[in-house]
């Protein structure tokens, strides 16, 4: 059985502020594990107007404290924003607190322009191995390496699992390399998903956290009554990426019915080929798209993202994916 997670980005819709996202986000995550995802995961974003986890061990906090049984994580932390030793304490003290749940994803993209990079007062290191000695060092902090020098603590001994993101190759042939799970970021950019996926089973080597490979794969999920309010309700997520995308990022606008036909051929172009690993409409509709990308994928876990203005209506989305894995499960064959 497919696993189903949730990848939150802790919008900030228009009118509203912080405070109110990370207050959604929290009431978003018991709603999850009410229904019984299996995490939920907030991402690392620095300097966008509309996203409120920049500073996403101390968001992570806020929604563990509010659950109990529910895997917390990071989708991701971008590393080379960070030292490797601030990241062990950071989410060593979070497993401390919250013994057993808590996941740590980590990516190499800077979650940021360079202007954002510098101002995080990160050496600017291009080289390509960097990412990969950052990630086996913090490895090495988790596991008390006596070779380091330091302890981190927290960190030293806690269980905090690690997974490689990526949407590329690159985080593929390092997370095979390390016999760690992949997670591919198929939500905003499938181009690479099959090879990736492909390149990643075949090389995967076996190692003390891992037996075999484990692919999550994002996903976005859009669902409602109908596949008309779907559509409707995607739109926001759907301006919110345009605007991005021709360098005029804002705070989630409400929903605009029609929106994608007012766009130009380019615009629509775009969104239909970043929006390829999705399904937008009513509980039928999205069945039918999620178990056909499971049958081309063969993901052991999609992790869900749904940019929603409205609150509800995004807790309601959720609560129609729960019924579509339930279904799903029930159909699967018995082993």
């Amino acid at each position: 059985m497919t696993a189903f997670s949730v990848l939150d980005l802790s919008s900030i819709v228009e009118g509203s502020n912080a405070g109110a996202a990370l207050a959604n986000s929290r009431d978003l995550a018991r709603h999850a594990e009410a229904l019984g995802y299996k995490r939920f995961w907030m991402a690392e974003h620095h300097g966008m107007v509309g996203i409120a986890s920049a500073a996403t061990a101390v968001a992570l906090a806020h929604v563990a404290d509010g659950t109990s049984t529910i895997r917390i994580g990071a989708g991701g932390i971008m590393l080379p924003n960070h030292s490797p030793l601030v990241i062990a304490e950071q989410f060593g003290t979070l497993a401390a607190l919250h013994p057993g749940r808590i996941d740590l994803g980590l990516g190499r993209a800077p979650g940021s322009d360079m202007r954002v990079a510098q101002a995080l007062r990160r050496n600017l290191n291009t080289d390509a191995n960097q990412f990969p000695r950052d990630v086996v060092e913090l490895q090495a902090y988790f596991a008390g390496d006596p070779r380091l020098g330091i302890d981190a603590v927290p960190g030293k001994g806690e269980d905090v699992p690690l997974y490689i993101l990526g949407s590329s190759l690159f985080g593929a042939q390092l997370a095979a390399a390390l016999g760690l799970p992949y997670a591919f970021a198929s939500h905003f950019a499938p181009g690479d998903m099959d090879a990736a996926i492909a390149l990643y089973r075949r090389n995967f080597t076996p190692s003390a956290q891992l037996a075999k490979p484990y692919v999550m794969l994002g996903y976005n999920i859009f669902a409602a009554d109908t596949d008309e309010e779907a559509e409707r309700l995607a739109s926001s997520m759907q301006q919110a990426f345009v605007a991005l995308r021709t360098g005029n990022p804002r705070q989630l606008p409400p929903p605009v019915p029609g929106y994608r036909d007012t766009l130009p051929p380019q615009a629509q172009t775009m969104l239909d080929h970043v929006l390829q690993a999705s399904a937008i409409g009513s509980r039928e509709t999205v069945r039918a798209k999620v178990a056909a990308f499971i049958d081309r994928t063969g993901a052991d876990e999609l992790i869900i993202a749904c940019q929603m203005f409205d609150h509800a209506a995004r807790k309601h989305s959720f609560s129609i994916a729960a019924e579509v894995r339930e279904s799903l499960a029930a159909d699967a064959p018995v082993c």
